[in-house]
């Protein structure tokens, strides 16, 4: 697929332009997204993805146009599995929960920045070495391997490398200043938290693009295609973390369902490369006579395999159960650390007494469970009793 420049000017203008309006009109000033708020722009940045889809299928083709879905699709999933981590990081920095905005919104535009390198490499190093197909095939089985063990890894842990890095050699203060990233401390110019926790998101994107770039790969070898797949998935990722807050711990088997889809399309990058093989210690450097995935198929089965994915996750009752747990604990740590505006303090208490509610619903296996986290328990007793001080304190009131 040949792309004008003229269309590249356009659509990187495009991108830029949404990004420009997401800063001014919602992230500049620091508030929290209401749920309407959320739902409303995540709805219209997915329109904007799906109608620039269907140009790309009358304009490119129908099978342009299936690429650019498999490819946007597949971004998708894993930009909400990156929500996972997102969640992680902001609460281990405990960040103001009106400044999480500026936060996410760094980390977008650091991760198209950053894609987009990879994205041009990646191309680059494709149409020089047919070889690095195998490469990008075996990237995608190993992360698809990983993806199978343990969550409590690195991978979503709010201690990974990038991090540890930041932290030895940013000097930071303890406290926030709004969502300045310098302020003054003994009377010398240091680094807030607010931009320690920006490198970290930026700095952890970059073991995502890592699986992210050759999945899509694996999809459409067009880098016009690859960059717009990619370019959509990450606009509106900022309003959908506030969509799926209460949802994202929900997904249990979102780590399952990306692994297959991972694995799925590291087999179909080997056998394409089998088919356009040139490496001299394979079947003596000639072409392999394999059965290639269509990219219909390829469509299919993603699609297929997050339906099931969402589904299974939203019937089951241990993710019920630990959707609660979660939210019981990130609104408690919220309550304790986070949110020291008075304003906040009636309505995440709040929140805290309806988690609590659903959490004496559940099953007694279940609520067994959870009695036997002591650091949780430890974590809801110190919130009521915080909240018994406040109260008699005059910042918050008794429900």
């Amino acid at each position: 697929m040949q792309v004008p420049g003229l269309v590249w000017t356009l659509t990187l203008a495009g991108i830029a332009g949404l990004v420009l309006f997401d800063f001014y009109f919602h992230v500049r000033r620091a508030h929290i997204p209401t749920l309407r708020e959320a739902g409303f722009w995540s709805a219209i940045y997915v329109g904007l993805a799906i109608v620039f889809g269907f140009g790309v299928l009358i304009f490119g083709g129908r099978d342009m146009g299936a690429e650019y879905f498999a490819g946007w699709v597949t971004e998708k999933a894993l930009s909400v599995d990156n929500l996972f981590v997102f969640l992680v990081l902001l609460g281990s920095f405990k960040v103001p929960r009106a400044d999480q905005q500026k936060v996410l919104l760094f980390g977008i535009v650091f991760s198209l920045i950053a894609r987009t390198g990879f994205i041009f490499l990646g191309a680059a190093l494709i149409n020089s070495f047919a070889w690095v197909f195998y490469v990008f095939g075996l990237i995608l089985l190993i992360t698809a391997g990983n993806l199978l063990k343990s969550e409590d890894g690195d991978g979503r842990s709010a201690d990974n490398v990038m991090i540890r890095l930041a932290r030895r050699f940013l000097r930071t203060s303890d406290t926030y200043d709004g969502d300045k990233l310098f302020t003054v401390q003994d009377g010398k110019r240091v680094m807030t938290p607010m931009l320690l926790v920006m490198v970290a998101i930026g700095g952890t994107d970059i073991l995502f693009a890592l699986d992210s770039i050759p999945a899509i790969f694996g999809l459409t070898q067009s880098v016009y295609l690859v960059f717009t797949a990619t370019a959509f998935s990450l606009l509106g990722l900022r309003q959908l973390y506030f969509l799926l807050d209460g949802l994202l711990d929900r997904l249990i088997y979102l780590s399952y369902g990306l692994a297959a889809i991972l694995a799925f399309i590291g087999v179909k990058l080997v056998l394409h490369a089998l088919h356009e093989n040139n490496v001299p210690f394979i079947n003596g450097g000639d072409r392999v006579d394999v059965v290639e995935i269509s990219t219909g198929m390829s469509l299919a089965f993603i699609v297929g395999v997050l339906v099931v994915t969402v589904v299974a996750s939203l019937l089951s009752p241990k993710g019920r159960a630990q959707t609660y747990v979660a939210a019981a604990r990130r609104h408690a740590a919220e309550f304790l650390d986070i949110e020291t505006d008075p304003k906040y303090c009636d309505e995440i208490f709040h929140k805290l007494l309806e988690e609590e509610a659903h959490l004496k619903q559940l099953p007694e296996k279940y609520r067994a469970r959870i009695r036997q986290e002591q650091e949780l328990m430890a974590l809801l007793t110190r919130a009521h009793e915080v909240h018994e001080e406040r109260v008699l304190a005059g910042v918050c009131f008794r429900p």
